[in-house]
């Protein structure tokens, strides 16, 4: 998006309006005059590399807010691993609470590995298997009358 085309003040419109989803208010915080802002929101939605600036900036928004699978796969193994910390409150003997930082648990421990097995297919009693010729069947147990 090349976003040389837009001035400053559109460009705060953009990044406001994303954070509010209201034209005319991102109109207003980008420094528009109030009597005009309605106005203005509206047609700063309709221009071309505004709305695409718009657009693009909302897609990274998304995809740094959802995980990729890469991200899920090191978070399972840093859990299987020990090397995360979840702060849990416990009474510290004088009758106060106090917040420990600790390591999960085995359970936990083991599911990200149960998890990561099946990622990988470790514990599978299922093969896949690719037949590059037609199979014969032969009948070699007899006649049972015979």
């Amino acid at each position: 998006m090349n976003n040389m085309t837009m001035t400053e003040k559109q460009k705060k419109f953009c990044d406001y309006f994303i954070e509010t989803g209201n034209a005319t208010k991102a109109a207003i915080f980008a420094g528009y005059s109030e009597k005009t802002a309605k106005q203005i929101g509206q047609q700063n939605l309709t221009k071309l590399d505004l709305k695409a600036y718009i657009d693009e900036r909302l897609k990274q928004l998304e995809e740094e807010r959802i995980a990729d699978a890469d991200e899920v796969m090191q978070f399972l193994t840093s859990v299987m691993r020990g090397e995360v910390t979840e702060p849990v409150a416990i009474l510290d003997g004088d009758g106060k609470q106090k917040v420990i930082n600790l390591q999960p648990n085995v359970a936990t421990r083991k599911s990200a590995a149960v998890d990561l097995g099946k990622r990988y297919a470790l514990f599978t009693d299922k093969t896949e298997m690719t037949v590059t010729e037609v199979p014969v069947f032969v009948d070699d147990i007899g006649d049972p009358d015979g």
